[in-house]
């Protein structure tokens, strides 16, 4: 390994710090090396196992969702990427982004837990909203199939209206619109798990509309709405 310049650890999380010190022990990495690790919420201080051998030591995390390795290439493109690390490690981590098409910005470690918070609900959680859209259209009535094949253009055209605009600007829905009368009908027709969730992603919602124009009276009755008590949760029976 002593020749490589630069090493990448794409491991889990939990094995970067146990790698960082296997290759310390093994003396598999040395100065003028580059070495960098691709998690999203950790920062250098996960290669501090690594600091005696004076190598640049950093991160580089793509901010792309990839679940199949051939379409990497081109889901790097255009896509940015979060650097953190040394002064040394950040260059090098910035010609490798770009080199492969991605916009490359720093951040600080302390920063990144932050930043990959707001990636998982950007990613991640809109995934879960989807199945959670899905399970409900399908105790409508529909199949599995069909509730995901009606959902798809919907979803389609609010990811083209994301695209297009600002998140606040695109907002459309009872909660944008006022309508405490449907936000009711929602909150007594789900399920306890998924009338709670309702109401927090409710809250985030109105806070867009208020940005964009909303009214503090019509506000204030969305609010209500939404503060709608929900049955409590009962103690298991002994």
């Amino acid at each position: 390994m002593s020749g490589l310049a630069v090493l990448f650890l794409a491991v889990p999380d939990g094995r970067i710090h146990p790698v960082a010190q296997q290759l310390w022990a093994t003396r598999g990495i040395s100065a003028g090396q580059t070495v960098l690790h691709c998690s999203g919420v950790l920062g250098q201080e996960a290669l501090s196992a690594l600091v005696p051998t004076r190598a640049a030591l950093g991160s580089l995390h793509p901010l792309q969702t990839i679940s199949d390795p051939e379409v990497a290439p081109e889901r790097f493109k255009g896509a940015w990427a979060a650097v953190e690390g040394s002064p040394a490690a950040m260059e090098t981590a910035e010609g490798i982004a770009r080199a492969v098409g991605m916009k490359p910005f720093r951040i600080t470690g302390k920063a990144k837990t932050l930043y990959h918070a707001g990636a998982v609900f950007a990613s991640n959680y809109l995934v879960v909203v989807e199945a959670i859209a899905q399970r409900l259209l399908r105790h409508a009535g529909l199949s599995d199939d069909e509730a995901w094949a009606a959902l798809s253009p919907l979803v389609r055209g609010t990811i083209t209206n994301l695209l297009a605009g600002d998140p606040r600007n695109v907002l459309t829905g009872p909660v944008a619109r006022g309508d405490t009368d449907t936000i009711l009908r929602h909150l007594s027709a789900l399920t306890l798990d998924d009338a709670r969730l309702y109401q927090m992603l409710g809250r985030a919602a109105l806070e867009l509309a208020r940005k964009n124009g909303m009214d503090d009276e019509t506000a204030r009755k969305v609010a209500d709405a939404l503060a709608t008590d929900l049955p409590p949760v009962l103690p298991p029976r002994e």
